[in-house]
């Protein structure tokens, strides 16, 4: 397994920062990129090392293709990319789409949506073997929500995510033949700090009792998902986005 090189956006709290660390103990050397909080690069960089993997925290805006640029520049100086988790995201507001700043909607389908092509066509380019990468695996963190509608909590956020999908299989037709894979996962309610920094920090257990599971994930159980597409073993996936939402 040694030489996998992993690319996680958003990658040092919740579900990435998870991942990160399930990935590098399969084996993955890691690059993280982070918006703002500093802390948490650091914890999960600490993390990434204490298992014996190389890994490298970049605090970046991927809004900005600026930003895309750099962060896989930064990639490229540490070794050829094998994969990517392409995971930055946010509700940023929850309530009616009508009751929803118009500001607050082009930041939601700027970071959610065009920013994840954004990456997903860096990854693309980096990896494609019919440009002199070693082909891999790009894996989009969706969310149930692109299915559900969300309405009355984030219907903008929803309609971003549903993208997303789309751009799973589309994206995953146009580059299966330059040895590089597509899929997707799409978390239901998961703990992390996503509902908090929208405003409703126990939206979770307001959501429990409609979920057939009676919770909400843990960021562990997503990344259990993204590493098993990562892997070996899902080979003959592409093109899917695989539903991780407790039945909801």
């Amino acid at each position: 397994m040694d030489g996998r090189l992993t690319l996680i956006t958003g990658g040092t709290r919740g579900i990435g920062a998870a991942a990160a660390t399930r990935l590098a103990e399969e084996g993955h050397d890691l690059v993280v990129g982070y918006a703002h909080d500093d802390e948490a690069a650091g914890t999960t960089v600490a993390k990434i090392r204490a298992l014996g993997r190389a890994a490298h925290a970049v605090r970046v805006d991927l809004t900005e293709p600026a930003g895309v640029d750099h962060l896989f520049d930064v990639v490229a100086r540490h070794g050829r990319l094998t994969g990517v988790v392409n995971n930055a995201g946010a509700t940023l507001h929850i309530g009616a789409l009508g009751e929803t700043p118009v500001d607050i909607i082009r930041a939601v389908v700027d970071l959610n949506l065009t920013a994840a092509l954004l990456v997903a066509r860096a990854a693309v380019r980096a990896m494609s073997q019919a440009r002199g990468g070693g082909g891999g695996v790009l894996v989009n963190v969706s969310s149930g929500a692109a299915t559900l509608g969300s309405p009355g909590e984030y219907v903008h956020y929803a309609a971003a995510k549903a993208g997303v999908d789309a751009m799973t299989l589309g994206l995953a037709r146009e580059v299966a033949a330059d040895g590089i894979r597509v899929v997707g996962v799409a978390p239901g309610a998961v703990e992390t700090r996503i509902h908090a920094d929208a405003g409703e920090p126990a939206r979770n257990e307001r959501l429990a009792p409609s979920i057939p599971l009676g919770r909400a994930a843990q960021p562990s159980e997503i990344a259990e998902a993204i590493a098993w597409l990562m892997s070996d073993a899902a080979s003959y996936v592409t093109g899917s986005t695989l539903r991780v939402a407790g039945g909801r």
